[in-house]
């Protein structure tokens, strides 16, 4: 069975889709935090682990931290949830 490459909206849809990113914990991790992603339906499009986000942004000015985390998450909405 092979695994597919995950294709991502563009920039500009994917800000279209996206009505909020709301930071929760993780219902199975306690200690753990959590990005869901939500559309204008308020519907759960998808969700990012914190931990991973923050070390995929790198090290950035701690006033720059949200912008930056956002704009990967909006680089990183999978395609499929324009059928959601």
């Amino acid at each position: 069975m092979s695994e597919e490459e995950v294709k991502f909206l563009p920039f500009a849809e994917a800000s279209k889709l996206v009505a909020a990113i709301q930071e929760e914990e993780d219902i199975r991790h306690q200690d753990r935090r959590i990005l869901t992603v939500y559309n204008h339906d308020d519907r759960e499009v998808c969700w990012f682990d914190f931990e991973e986000l923050e070390k995929a942004v790198g090290e950035v000015p701690k006033d720059q931290k949200q912008e930056m985390i956002q704009d990967y998450i909006l680089k990183h909405i999978p395609d499929w949830a324009l059928d959601i």
